[in-house]
């Protein structure tokens, strides 16, 4: 009987030590997704050079994905557009400028863009945009730092019920209902920034 109660002791142990080891690289997970959002959202737009892009054309770029089996490949439809690059302060001029667009312009159309590097180009959407970007990253953050805190401070191992079961038992109190509340606002939070993205 000792022997089951040392046995299971150890189990539960090394399982706990898996799960404070998972937990911690959640939470790094966690941190490099907040940095991300910083640099993909407000400081990517401030570091860029704003202009207009004056379409020449337009094209869509199919890709397939999957197995050879053509009944099981996906296609992926992307649209680009080409033309010149003009910055509103007349510090650049490019004449082979493409950014990713949403839709297929006609020719002499002109596009509110970005130039985020040497020859990339994304469309401008303003300051409230790049705002949400960044919120969508600063949500969907909080989903592995929840889960980093939880299994951090437990051991839970994403071990199935029975792991979940003795996590709980081993929460401090209001611990489980912060994980909870952090769970909800990161889902509500990356639905809500990605529509101000598609409506910005």
């Amino acid at each position: 009987m000792a022997q089951a109660q040392t046995s299971s002791s150890s189990s539960g142990s090394s399982a706990g030590g898996l799960g404070r080891l998972i937990g911690v690289g959640l939470l790094l997970a966690g941190v490099v997704l907040l940095a991300l959002g910083a640099y993909l959202g407000p400081y990517t737009y401030a570091t860029s050079t704003p202009g207009k892009l004056t379409v020449e054309t337009c094209t869509v770029d199919y890709k397939h994905r999957g197995t050879s089996s053509s009944s099981s490949r996906k296609r992926t439809k992307t649209k680009w557009c080409y033309g010149t690059f003009t910055a509103t302060d007349g510090s650049v001029k490019d004449l082979n400028a493409e950014l990713r667009s949403d839709s297929l312009h006609q020719r002499g159309e002109v596009i509110e863009a970005l130039r985020t590097g040497e020859t990339s180009y994304q469309r401008d959407s303003g300051w409230v945009g790049s705002i949400a970007v960044g919120c969508a990253w600063w949500f969907g953050a909080l989903v592995p730092l929840a889960l980093g805190l939880l299994c951090t401070a437990t051991g839970f191992a994403f071990g199935g019920a029975s792991d979940f079961n003795r996590a709980k038992g081993a929460v401090a109190p209001g611990l489980l209902s912060t994980v909870y509340t952090l769970l909800a606002m990161g889902a509500i939070g990356v639905v809500l920034s990605l529509l101000v993205m598609f409506f910005a």
